[in-house]
């Protein structure tokens, strides 16, 4: 990137000028994508010791244009309501509905037509506090013939700490049960006081299931390789440990680890074209990261953040932005969002959204549209934000639809296509 006048005095053309245009939402788009080229430069002119952007009122001026240019326009239905802290959601074959976890402990079928069913029985006790439950939702890649649904969720020690465990059963042929469901998963030790478990679950089409752990707010676990917290482990789709794990056999060292350096992951997906699992995570006070996670490789919590502390200090452990033997994000966030689930769009419904990648945000209650091209990332802009609800969940639909859930005690089902 040219880190000169010449590359500031272009972004503002650019931006001014696309202003001028503006006549739908592909024109905002383009001026969003100059406004974040434009911060980008500020921000890496401050690395290079080069001349940054310092004015205040163009800073002002910076932010209203993104703000103006960030708002995407959308069609939502509301599908249920009166859901108590909806999680995750998982679409059953055959146009049978879906299942929804609810973080007391609930897990139910949508259908369409019919609505809510009753609660599904043979579902594991779960330690239901702070941000403790019944997390994560998916059906086995053999789900038509298996009927095997796996579930993951905050478990009780006798300490009273908890930890995240990750389990399957098989789903009653009425749909009204879970039968034998068997833990296949524990995090070792039982740390969480109600913080940071994660409980992402995603298959990699290769005989493989990941699972996204929190470090439990607990920072050094992230870098010990004996604990499970703030890790991403990787197991076969029976539970057990794959023999090339990267960490197989070797001395004081947990074999389930794939990566670490993971603070608290929310979205964990299948890339659908790159067949890569990407990951996404809350920093602390800014610093939310995308991240593929790749085997043996440290992702730099708390050694390496592009947030600070709550209180406004710099994280103790933190050497800034970039240490040494740890990986940069695919993509961040200087400001937070709160990201949440995550969904890649490969479906042909709507192709205007083809190659998208839809991140939810809690804390500034939208829907993130970013684009992907490889693995470049660039933010396209917000869906969602009249609607003002925390997103906690997004996935997209056999029909070609994306389908939310907001995180409130009287959380949503939401569905969403472009607006005409």
């Amino acid at each position: 990137m040219e880190l000169s006048g010449r590359g500031f005095y272009r972004g503002w053309w650019e931006i001014c000028t696309g202003i001028l245009r503006l006549r739908d939402v592909k024109d905002f788009v383009k001026v969003r994508r100059a406004v974040l080229r434009l911060a980008t430069l500020n921000r890496d002119c401050h690395k290079e010791n080069a001349m940054p952007l310092r004015s205040p009122r163009l800073l002002a001026l910076l932010l209203v244009v993104s703000a103006s240019a960030a708002a995407l326009p959308a069609k939502v239905d509301v599908l249920a309501d009166n859901l108590e802290n909806p999680w995750s959601l998982a679409f059953l074959p055959d146009n049978q509905g879906m299942l929804i976890t609810l973080r007391g402990g609930e897990l139910k079928r949508w259908q369409p037509g019919k609505g809510l069913s009753a609660a599904i029985s043979g579902v594991p006790t779960v330690w239901h506090q702070g941000q403790g439950g019944l997390l994560d939702v998916v059906l086995a890649p053999d789900f038509n013939e298996s009927r095997r649904v796996w579930l993951s969720y905050a478990e009780g020690g006798s300490d009273g700490k908890a930890g995240t465990a990750v389990g399957y059963g098989r789903l009653s042929d009425d749909m009204q049960r879970l039968e034998n469901f068997k833990v296949v998963f524990r995090q070792q030790p039982k740390l969480s006081v109600g913080n940071h478990f994660g409980g992402r679950m995603a298959f990699d089409g290769k005989g493989h299931l990941f699972i996204a752990l929190g470090e439990n707010n607990q920072r050094p676990t992230a870098q010990d390789l004996d604990k499970l917290q703030g890790k991403v482990v990787r197991l076969t789709e029976n539970g057990d440990v794959p023999k090339d794990n990267p960490f197989v056999g070797k001395q004081g060292v947990r074999p389930e680890i794939w990566s670490y350096g993971i603070r608290n992951p929310q979205g964990l997906a299948l890339n659908p074209w790159s067949q890569t699992i990407w990951l996404n995570e809350h920093g602390p006070k800014g610093g939310d990261e995308i991240n593929i996670p790749e085997a043996g490789k440290n992702y730099g919590w708390p050694l390496a953040t592009w947030g600070i502390n709550y209180s406004g200090e710099p994280i103790p452990e933190a050497k800034g932005g970039e240490a040494p033997g740890t990986e940069q994000p695919l993509f961040y966030w200087k400001v937070s969002p709160a990201v949440s689930g995550m969904a890649f769009y490969n479906a042909d419904k709507f192709p205007q959204w083809k190659n998208k990648l839809f991140i939810g945000a809690l804390k500034e209650q939208n829907l993130i549209q970013l684009s992907v091209n490889g693995n470049q990332v660039t933010e396209d802009g917000r869906l969602l934000e009249k609607e003002n609800k925390r997103i906690r969940d997004v996935r997209v639909g056999p029909d070609g639809f994306l389908y939310v859930l907001t995180d409130e005690t009287d959380g949503q089902l939401l569905k969403v296509s472009p607006a005409s």
